[in-house]
């Protein structure tokens, strides 16, 4: 059988495509000792958002100056760590539970045995919180007197 015109054409193309991607290859090999240092490739954002070639000004900064956190005070301060809440909910028959704070209305996850009393619903309590695996959750639950 005689190749038909449209296989003839088809090899070319493959024949071209071939071609046309050892000369990229042979141009990236030629071009890779000519890249760019690090020092070309950065560029640095000016103090009103503008980009620019020349790194800013380093200016100390003092301690001082720095505002406090607001947001996680709570764990920063290591002698604030018990929290008093209440006992919304609490299934005996699973072992679990939720406590509200008192003073955020947060409510956090208790399981029976981070507790040393016997949970039950509207029981004043005093609680620590620790990071659970599915968010805050309470340890260390003790009545509140």
């Amino acid at each position: 059988m005689g190749e038909t015109w449209n296989k003839r054409e088809r090899e070319q193309r493959k024949r071209n495509a071939k071609k046309q991607k050892e000369e990229k290859k042979q141009e990236r090999k030629e071009n890779s000792g000519k890249a760019k240092s690090l020092d070309d490739m950065l560029a640095y954002v000016d103090e009103y958002g503008n980009l620019s070639a020349t790194p800013p000004e380093r200016r100390p900064v003092k301690t001082e100056d720095i505002p406090p956190v607001v947001a996680n005070t709570r764990e920063l301060n290591a002698g604030d760590t018990t929290r008093k809440g209440l006992v919304t909910f609490y299934d005996s028959n699973k072992g679990y539970g939720f406590i509200k704070d008192n003073v955020t209305k947060e409510s956090f996850f208790v399981h029976i045995n981070s507790s040393s009393v016997q949970l039950q619903e509207q029981l004043k309590v005093a609680f620590e919180i620790q990071k659970g695996p599915k968010g805050m959750v309470a340890v260390n639950v003790t009545a509140d007197a």
